[in-house]
């Protein structure tokens, strides 16, 4: 019986041609599934804001509570009560939360149109594409979203000016500087807390997405 070389044994299965565990069809179709998944994700967390937003809008509806904190702000200021231009911000307000609540179902609608598009069948390029619009959608939603929360305040501090000009009051500079200084704290912190919560919630998902389109503009590389 001849000796066993172990030298000899270990450079012949070096020597062996390895096998792909998966051909790049494979792969995409792997990566499209992992994408469509991704992309359905945001989709349902999209829809939960949306009814959750559109209960909360229907709470504060009743409340009044906006109306509240501006008629104290003006009462603070050293203004008088004044209805029509109390009606006309509740107006102004009602219209920005429903202008929100029609952005987030206008995204909700193009989440799902996307979630639909990418199919396993799809072509490569048209797959990196989809992915690349579909990026592209979230970070509008995001902004637009801030772009709200910011057009919010500026009707809000336009109305409390509006109303001392009206009223030629003069309010103290240091009740001024708190009012304002107040707002701005308070909308810098709402505009951090939005995005602090896209960036966990929508961040850690389009992240994902990102890996899957770095692979597939690999396939892509290797096959032209």
């Amino acid at each position: 019986m001849p000796d066993f070389d172990l030298d000899s044994f270990k450079k012949t299965w070096q020597e062996q041609p390895v096998q792909p565990k998966y051909d790049s069809n494979e792969i995409l179709q792997m990566l499209n599934r992992k994408s469509r998944n991704y992309v359905k994700y945001i989709f349902w967390i999209s829809v939960a804001e949306f009814l959750f937003f559109s209960v909360l809008g229907l709470f504060y509806f009743f409340q009044d509570e906006e109306s509240d904190s501006f008629r104290k702000i003006l009462e603070k200021l050293g203004a008088q009560k004044a209805p029509e231009i109390e009606n006309n911000f509740d107006h102004a307000y009602l219209a920005i939360k429903i202008l929100s609540l029609l952005v987030t179902a206008y995204f909700v609608f193009k989440f799902y149109q996307n979630y639909r598009k990418i199919k396993i069948e799809e072509n490569l390029k048209g797959l990196i594409i989809r992915i690349i619009k579909f990026k592209k959608t979230v970070n509008a939603f995001i902004l637009i979203s801030i772009a709200l929360l910011v057009a919010f305040t500026f009707v809000f501090t336009a109305f409390i000016f509006y109303v001392l000009n009206s009223q030629n009051v003069r309010p103290d500079n240091s009740n001024l500087i708190i009012v304002i200084v107040g707002i701005i704290v308070s909308t810098v912190l709402c505009v951090l807390l939005i995005w602090l919560y896209y960036r966990l919630v929508y961040g850690i998902i389009i992240r994902k997405l990102d890996r899957n389109l770095q692979q597939l503009r690999e396939i892509d590389s290797q096959e032209n």
